[in-house]
Parts: C-alpha cells; sequence; structure tokens
C-alpha cells in the first residue's frame, strides 16, 4: 500500500472511532425500557376452578294428578313469572266448579226465603200473633241456611282453586331448560313437568381450599376468566361463602358475582376459573415479570442498569424469586429498592453492552 494510501485509512478509522465515542455512538447503544425496582405489599394468588349456577333453579311440579292437555314451552324459551307451563285436562274440574257455583246459588235463595220468614215472623211478634217459639225456630232456620251458604261458598272456593292447578305456571322470570313431560302423559302430584332456571344473574361457584377460608372472611380480589371469553377477565364480588367444607375434597363453595356492564353471554353449567388474590400481611421488593430472564439450569436474573461510567451499561444480576402476582413478580434476595431493572430489550444483552433508555438519545 502507497503511504498515502495508508494515512488515508488511519485517518477514516480515527474519526470512525471519534464519531463512535460522541453523541452519535449514542445511537449504537441497545434500546431498552426500564422500571424501577418498588415494595408492595405480598399477594397470594390462588387459582380454582368453578362452574356457572343460576341464583334459582326450579323443577316445577304439578299438585294434583292429570291428564297432560298441553305442553305451553319449549327448551330455550323465555318465559315471565305466571306464565303457562303446562296445562292439563281440566273438564271434571270445570264440571265441579259450575256444580259449587249452583249449590251456591240455591243456598244463598234458601238464606233470603229463611230472612224473610223471620222479618215477617218479627212483625207479627209485635201483636203477639205468633208464638216466641215460632219466632225463635225462624231465627234458627236462617242461621243455618246463613251457615250453609258460607259452607258452600267455601267448596266452591276450593273446586275454583283445584280448576286453577290444571294450568301449571313460571314461579319467576327464567329461561326453560329442561322439557319432562309430552301431551297425552299422565303425571302424578310432585312429579317435575317443566324446570326453569333464572338467568338475570348468574354467579359463579368456586370451590376453595378450605386452609383459604380465614383469609376470605373481609373479602378479597377476583377474577373471572370463561373458556366461552377467551382473552376476557371479568372481575367478580363475593356474594355468598357457604360454611361447610367438602370432606372429601378439603374445599368450601365460595360463590361470587360477576361485576360486568351488560350481559355475559353465559349460561349454567358452563366452566370458569377464578384468580384469588389473598394478602400475606407481609411486604418484598417486586418487579415487573418482564424483567425476569429464566435459564435452562434453573438460574434466574435481571438486568440493571450501571450508570457508573458517562453512559449506561448492562449488568446482570442472578436473584431469588418469590410469589408471582398482578403482573409482578416478588424478587427475595439480589435486588434493592429503588434499583432500575431492564422489562425490554432484554433479550439479547450482554454484560457490560451500552444501553439507551428508549425514546432518548443518551
Amino acid at each position: 500500500m502507497q503511504p498515502h494510501g495508508l494515512i488515508r485509512t488511519v485517518a477514516a478509522a480515527t474519526a470512525l472511532v471519534l464519531l463512535l465515542a460522541g453523541p452519535a455512538g449514542a445511537q449504537n447503544a441497545a434500546p431498552v425500557e426500564v422500571a424501577t425496582a418498588e415494595q408492595r405489599t405480598i399477594l397470594n394468588l390462588v387459582r380454582v376452578s368453578g362452574t356457572v349456577v343460576a341464583p334459582r333453579t326450579s323443577q316445577v311440579s304439578t299438585s294434583l294428578g292429570g291428564l297432560v292437555e298441553e305442553v305451553a314451552v319449549d327448551l330455550g324459551v323465555q318465559v315471565a313469572a305466571g306464565d303457562t307451563l303446562v296445562a292439563l285436562d281440566d273438564a271434571l274440574a270445570r264440571h265441579d266448579v259450575a256444580r259449587a257455583a249452583a249449590a251456591v246459588d240455591e243456598a244463598e235463595a234458601d238464606l233470603a226465603d229463611a230472612r224473610q220468614r223471620v222479618r215477617r215472623a218479627e212483625q207479627l211478634a209485635q201483636t203477639n200473633n205468633i208464638p216466641q217459639s215460632e219466632l225463635d225456630s225462624r231465627r234458627a232456620e236462617a242461621q243455618r241456611a246463613a251457615a250453609s251458604v258460607d259452607r258452600l261458598e267455601a267448596e266452591a272456593s276450593a273446586a275454583r282453586e283445584r280448576l286453577d292447578q290444571h294450568t301449571i305456571t313460571a314461579p319467576f322470570e327464567g329461561v326453560v331448560t329442561d322439557r319432562v313431560t309430552e301431551p297425552g302423559e299422565w303425571v302424578s302430584p310432585g312429579e317435575t313437568l317443566v324446570v326453569v332456571s333464572a338467568v338475570d344473574q348468574l354467579y359463579v361457584d368456586l370451590q376453595v381450599p378450605q386452609t383459604y377460608y380465614p383469609d376470605l372472611r373481609d373479602g378479597a380480589p377476583i377474577s373471572l376468566s370463561f373458556e366461552a371469553l377467551p382473552g376476557r377477565s371479568v372481575p367478580a364480588v363475593i356474594a355468598a361463602q357457604v360454611p361447610v367444607s367438602d370432606p372429601t375434597q378439603r374445599t368450601f363453595t365460595l360463590r361470587v358475582a360477576p361485576d360486568a356492564e351488560g350481559t355475559l353471554p353465559l349460561t349454567p353449567g358452563m366452566s370458569a376459573r377464578a384468580e384469588i388474590e389473598l394478602a400475606t400481611g407481609t411486604q418484598d421488593i417486586v418487579v415487573p415479570r418482564g424483567a425476569i430472564i429464566r435459564y435452562p439450569d434453573g438460574r434466574t436474573t435481571v438486568w440493571t442498569l450501571d450508570d457508573s461510567e458517562e453512559r449506561l451499561h448492562a449488568r446482570e444480576v442472578q436473584v431469588e424469586l418469590g410469589r408471582a402476582f398482578s403482573g409482578v413478580v416478588q424478587v427475595t434476595s439480589g435486588l434493592e429498592v429503588g434499583q432500575r431493572v431492564v422489562t425490554r430489550g432484554n433479550e439479547t444483552l450482554r454484560p457490560g453492552q451500552a444501553v439507551r433508555l428508549s425514546g432518548s438519545d443518551s
């Protein structure tokens, strides 16, 4: 190489070094995002499974036997309280009502006649034209007629009630979830005809290990997820805590209500998962989950920022971890409060590598 060519090469190399050392060289530092290690109350994240349940489910039955004449609803039909579900053959019951009404009419006519006879006797008694015994007899007859009317009216009311019982109605607003009978079948008293479930406010029954029962007395943050709603987390509030443990599973039932705007597309019987955040009563250092690097040999590390020189450099620190909750991880050793840790851009860092904060030139 000619001397003048060598001089040009050295000069170019020198210029490159100066360029990298100056402000433009900062652009070659790895861009990273950071967060500050902070102290928080440590939470115990309990994950349990559950089932979507209706607040009320009624196996609607009949109080009397009879032949099913009509089933007015089908599966999945929305019903209001009082809507007809099943009608039994009521021909004989209608005849009983008519017979009872006729008996009441006859008794009322007899009562009217008896009271008229009493009034006539009372008029005659004023002029001593009728024995007192006759007056007393007519009064007793009128009392018996009045009692007969009361008895027959009660029988007529019972006949109407039996007639009404031939029409089985919905006990509350809900959805028909099972249809057990069909027209033409004979049903007996107490036999289930239709199942109605209320779906206006669905709950989730969770099976929680009994060891957490005391920790839930004052409530706890709960989030729900459903297979029917992938990727969605729904907050929930405790509706009931059943103080009876299943002796075989060592669990108790925790009923929670999804706290969501609008109606969730859920139905009773769907599966659910829940995360319950229980306070442990202790505080420790936490960092975002994205700051943690895990190695196949079991080591866990975080990258911190070393600002002891003019420029920021990456420094890898081995840490011991505790509980993970709410997007953060407990660090039991290896970090101090206030240290900055890399949360993004840490996958390819090398010890001592120059770094810069994303969006910054230094």
